[in-house]
């Protein structure tokens, strides 16, 4: 790392980060902002930005987000989010904790099997309603939706951006990420019901009087056009089907959503202004901001530098180095999205667990993917910008005149990751240090 560059890197991510922070301005301008200036100074070029898969754009973010929030706007249409969030407060009966644990566990569930932008896209519009319809604040829920999206997203190759570069780094399938981290996202999943309760505590005033309202709606009649639901319905399960066999079809998931999305936009014959009302252009605009700084740290050489010397600082002893890497992922993701830092870091995991193969004392190797996938997914929680369901929540909020501000998801995020992280130490230990 030698020259300026890399410090007028730092020097500008760390002025747009402070300004996202305190919003002194509009997050979406401190990051195109802070883009603009890292092209304008030379710290990375059109090449790299644009067309980079290491130091770019993830244009498979952006368009798997365009893609589903298209569908998302036509399945807005039917009435769909009306009858889910009437179903939900009847089977919780309008207990605020209850319906936040069912959306939890829904959003988690979901999380895994398609992935933690997808889920949220898809659970929050219903959230809304709840919110709305039992009369309380609908912040607390959309923040435990994008954590608990986080904390489900995890245990599969599927559920969280960055598990698929770690699989295809590592050489890893589905069933080993099932078999691995699925076990303790369970119970992970049942220490955060248990924080939801505590954390959230204000957001659970039962209201009877909105409650019995509700309970006495029958959720069928909020449907309003069948036909276009059995259409978005198809649609849908194809997509998510697709998602599931993503690896097998050889389709990336941003290509199935923007086939889906253009399927759906056919055959629903809504006029293009309804079906694009729900697309969220200041979080894509954010995105890309944020990819473009985060690639000029890349581009430079700082992210790798920093990795490099949290390797060597553990001169190979497997247990230091999977709990090194346990913790500096965490923090990191939680400072720089988590999708360009696993995507920085795995060449060098891959060095290492090549490195320990037959010198590991009877470890197996791939803990060192295991520590970068958890500190990277869980991690990601920490800060409102630490892992794109995060963001993608930040805006829908924003949209629906619910703004949450960096330190109010921080604040509830920060705790969640140190405690989900911490959890991860002692599981990491007993699955592949303490009989071997």
């Amino acid at each position: 790392m030698t020259g300026w560059l890399p410090w007028a890197a730092i020097a500008v991510f760390t002025v747009s980060y402070v300004l996202i922070a305190t919003e002194r301005i509009h997050r979406v301008a401190a990051a195109l902002g802070g883009a603009a200036v890292m092209l304008a100074l030379g710290i990375t070029d059109a090449e790299a930005a644009f067309f980079s898969e290491e130091s770019g754009v993830d244009w498979n973010v952006v368009f798997l987000l365009l893609g589903m929030m298209i569908i998302v706007g036509v399945l807005r249409q039917t009435g769909v989010f009306e009858y889910l969030a009437i179903w939900a407060v009847k089977r919780a009966r309008g207990r605020p904790f209850r319906v936040m644990v069912l959306l939890v566990l829904i959003t988690a569930v979901a999380s895994a099997l398609l992935d933690n932008v997808t889920t949220v896209l898809l659970v929050a519009p219903v959230t809304l309603l709840v919110c709305e319809r039992l009369g309380v604040p609908v912040v607390p829920f959309l923040i435990a939706e994008a954590l608990a999206s986080n904390i489900g997203g995890t245990a599969t190759l599927v559920g969280d951006p960055p598990n698929i570069i770690i699989a295809s780094r590592g050489g890893l399938s589905f069933n080993d990420f099932l078999s691995v981290l699925a076990p303790l996202v369970v119970g992970l999943l049942v220490v955060f019901v248990g924080l939801c309760r505590v954390l959230f505590r204000r957001a659970f005033t039962y209201r009877p009087a909105r409650a019995d309202a509700v309970m006495g709606l029958s959720e069928r009649e909020a449907i309003t056009d069948l036909r276009l639901l059995v259409k978005s319905l198809v649609v849908l399960t194809a997509v998510m089907l697709a998602f599931v066999l993503h690896t097998v079809l050889h389709l990336e998931p941003s290509v199935v959503a923007l086939l889906g999305a253009g399927l759906l936009v056919a055959v629903s014959k809504l006029p293009v202004s309804d079906a694009l009302a729900e697309v969220e252009w200041p979080t894509l605009a954010f995105f890309m901001g944020l990819f473009v700084m985060v690639g000029g740290l890349v581009h430079t050489g700082v992210i790798e530098k920093l990795s490099e010397a949290a390797a060597e600082a553990t001169e190979g002893e497997m247990l230091l180095t999977s709990m090194v890497l346990l913790w500096a992922s965490a923090a990191l993701s939680a400072i720089i999205d988590n999708i360009p830092y696993v995507a920085t870091m795995s060449p060098i995991v891959a060095d290492l667990v090549e490195a320990a193969q037959g010198n590991s004392g009877g470890t197996d190797p791939n803990v060192l993917w295991w520590s970068l996938a958890l500190g990277a997914d869980l991690g990601g929680n920490a800060t409102a910008v630490g892992a794109s369901a995060n963001v993608v929540i930040l805006g829908i909020a924003e949209r629906n005149r619910h703004k949450i501000s960096f330190w109010e998801f921080t604040k509830y995020g920060l705790i969640v990751a140190v405690i989900t992280v911490a959890l991860s130490v002692p599981y990491l230990y007993l699955r592949f240090f303490a009989f071997t």
